[in-house]
């Protein structure tokens, strides 16, 4: 067997793209791959202060620093070798050689799409992907980083939604890459711009634990804000994460439509007449406050302004200013429910910080009402699908098919599941049955599309909502059904 340019084997080679596609690279990747004995040293060289921190590879692909402690992860290594902080390991864990791990990483990930396991679609998909990555982390190194909605970020993982599945997979590719999004893909709407970054700078000051900073993407996103009074969520995380733990999901504030659109203001010297005219233009009931676009003074209410004049006929603008409060575009929505009861509303600050948008009780009436439709649809086809079964068909011949070998012990309708309504409809001799004007192929086929959507909702999978053609997919099967069940 011919050993490849890293030393492993073709079969080992194959190994690791079956291991590694779809989840973030290990240092027992490279172990195991021949490009990064045990026994390694490896050096961590803080630029400012001259400070250089050793570290070892042992036989089972960990970090182990000099006092014994192990580590999967460098950039966890790298934390720990001094006391904390935010880096990137993979690039800043080098050998004595000075070939970083992130060039090791890259070396196996060449390795593994040189020869994709077969020549399907989908290995030729990864292959340009692959390769668009590259272009994209040599564009985020030069500081010319490449933008895009995420909606044109998903197309190169196959998708147009960010299901659960699709989400992990291209964040761990894209950490892979060494690339992260600024800001999170996963945590504004489908049609927002992302910028694709390169691993964090170690920005050492006077304390070791100041973590790095994305200079390039910092710069684009205060030039793209410059002109806006808008506020958001920190920087980025650092491209790598712990491989064992999955990407956190739930619905984010940013996934909202009102999140980070901007944002209509007036500042603390405004007079009322100002507010008034803003606030019935917009048809807002509420405004905030914003002397800068970091600096938040409160919001005044058509509630607050009556109170203040009520208080006191000749009262200033100040006296109308009450408390509000800025979330960051990455909380998630169950978390900011208590505020949102408290204010009424909540701001909304993006990945610079800045106010970026406004949330109130009605956008979230109605991102909940709009989650809470398909389940409602997908409960509905549920009863009506075991309607039909146990009004046109023979109890006994349905668990004959559902449950041959009595393992599951069906004695009755309500027992059966989504996959016993397509196993029993799916069969000729019970279709036939129903006695249905109807293509059992076309039909079938639809239920199993809806099973797709199914399982995305009930897993709570999909982080968009299920989208404009699912609603009447679901809607249409239902009423069919409801026409020729009776």
């Amino acid at each position: 067997m011919e050993p490849t340019a890293g030393g492993g084997t073709e079969k080992t080679r194959e190994r690791a793209s079956y291991l590694i596609e779809g989840r973030r690279v290990r240092i027992s990747d490279l172990v195991d791959a021949g490009l990064l004995p045990a026994g390694t040293q490896l050096t961590f060289e803080r630029k400012r202060s001259g400070r250089v921190h050793l570290a070892q590879v042992t036989a089972d692909g960990k970090i182990e620093l000099r006092d014994g402690r192990k580590f999967k992860t460098p950039s966890k290594a790298a934390a720990a070798t001094v006391g904390g902080g935010s880096f990137d390991g993979w690039t800043s864990w080098a050998l004595d050689n000075g070939t970083l791990l992130d060039n090791l990483r890259q070396e196996l990930l060449d390795a593994v799409v040189e020869k994709p396991l077969s020549d399907s679609p989908a290995a030729t998909s990864s292959a340009d992907r692959h390769a668009w990555l590259k272009h994209a982390r040599r564009q985020a190194d030069a500081g010319t980083c490449i933008s895009l909605s995420v909606r044109d970020l998903l197309v190169w993982w196959g998708a147009s939604k960010r299901g659960y599945r699709v989400s992990e997979r291209a964040s761990a590719e894209l950490a892979n890459h060494g690339l992260s999004t600024v800001p999170d893909f996963t945590a504004v709407g489908l049609d927002d711009q992302v910028t694709l970054v390169g691993p964090p700078v170690d920005t050492e000051g006077d304390q070791e634990e100041e973590a790095g900073h994305h200079p390039a993407a910092e710069q684009k996103a205060a030039r793209e804000h410059e002109d806006k009074e808008t506020t958001g969520a920190p920087g980025p995380t650092t491209s790598e994460q712990d491989e064992d733990l999955p990407t956190q999901q739930g619905q984010a504030v940013g996934n909202l439509p009102s999140a980070l659109k901007g944002v209509t203001s007036v500042t603390s010297s405004a007079s009322f007449e100002e507010a008034f005219t803003k606030m019935r233009l917009n048809a807002y009931s509420q405004l905030p406050v914003l002397d800068g676009p970091r600096n938040l003074r409160g919001a005044v209410t058509w509630e607050s302004i009556a109170r203040a004049r009520h208080a006191n006929a000749a009262a200033q603008f100040p006296d109308a200013i009450i408390d509000a409060h800025a979330v960051s575009y990455t909380d998630h929505l169950i978390d900011v429910l208590s505020d949102m009861e408290r204010f009424g509303f909540v701001l909304v600050k993006d990945q610079t910080n800045q106010i970026a948008g406004i949330i109130t009780v009605a956008d979230m009436a109605a991102e909940y009402g709009a989650t809470a439709r398909p389940f409602l649809l997908i409960g509905d086809l549920d009863r009506q699908l075991r309607w039909v079964i146990s009004e046109g068909l023979d109890l006994a011949e349905v668990i004959a098919l559902c449950d041959p070998d009595g393992r599951r012990k069906l004695t009755a309708f309500d027992q059966l599941s989504y996959g016993d309504y397509q196993q029993v409809l799916s069969n000729q001799k019970q279709w036939d049955r129903l006695g249905w004007p109807l293509d059992r192929k076309s039909f079938t086929a639809r239920l199993d599309e809806l099973r797709e959507i199914r399982n995305e909702l009930m897993h709570f999978n999909d982080k968009d909502k299920v989208g404009d053609s699912a609603i009447p997919m679901l809607r249409n099967m239902i009423e069919l059904l409801r026409e020729h069940g009776g």
